[in-house]
Formats: structure tokens, sequence, C-alpha cells
């Protein structure tokens, strides 16, 4: 099964995300109260948990949105969906891949804190299609 097991908001961009249990996502936005959040491509970010796992694998004391992620999930493997691919989140909420991976231009605090980015090589970018209520544990749907 496809699900959310993590979902996380930040008010500054370049940080860790702080956990929280429901979000509220607003249409052509994001995660209200995120710093992410805003008329631009990369409105929400995702990382599986499953490289979040493997960080930790490889002795990085990291946890959810550590890596300033916003949805971290389980069974998703969000790298070899295209872009244009619609996704949809809990019952409400559906995204449009935007952007898989993206450019840091130097290393952030996220870096210095975890020891690492993974953002820049596993974090899939998406803008909202449709907003709605998001909770932790919400399935998660490819659209054909």
């Amino acid at each position: 099964m496809k699900k959310i097991v993590s979902i996380a908001i930040s008010r500054k961009k370049g940080t860790r995300k702080t956990p929280v249990d429901v979000v509220e996502v607003v249409e052509d936005h994001g995660i209200l109260g995120d710093a992410h959040a805003g008329p631009w491509e990369r409105q929400i970010s995702f990382l599986a948990g499953e490289q979040i796992q493997e960080a930790r694998s490889r002795g990085l004391r990291v946890d959810f949105g550590d890596f300033a992620e916003n949805v971290a999930t389980e069974g998703v493997n969000w790298k070899n969906l295209p872009l244009g691919t619609r996704v949809k989140l809990g019952h409400e909420v559906v995204v449009e891949i935007t952007k898989i991976g993206k450019e840091c231009h130097k290393k952030c605090a996220i870096y210095y804190q975890a020891g690492d980015c993974i953002m820049p090589r596993e974090g899939i970018f998406a803008r909202v299609i449709e907003g709605g209520t998001l909770r932790c544990g919400d399935e998660i749907d490819v659209i054909p």
C-alpha cells in the first residue's frame, strides 16, 4: 500500500521541517503555513521514506522533516514517475509532478546538520491541482 508516513512544514526555506499530523493544502499554492508554498512549480516536496531509512543505515542521524521534505511516503518510487504525473493524496488533494531533484547552489543548513542532503538527488516536487485536508496515514494513488 502506498501511503503518507510523515507531513512536515517550516516557516523558513533551507531548514529542517517540523512534523505535523494534518495540514490544509491550497490549490495552486501548497501547504498553508509552509515556506515553500506560493505560485511556483515547487509547492510541495516529496521524499520516499525508504530513502530516509537508507540514509539512517549509512549512519546519518536523521528523521522525518530533516531533509526539508513536506511529505514522506511509503511504497512510492517517486523517481520513476515522469514529469506531469498526477497523484491523489488522501481523499481530496491532487498534485502534478513538476520537478525531479533540485539544484543546490550551496550547502544549506540541512547539509551541515544532517551530514548530507538527499533532496537534490531524491526529492520530487509538485504543484497543487486540487486542495484539501492531508493527514499522516492517507493513501496515495497514482492517477493513470
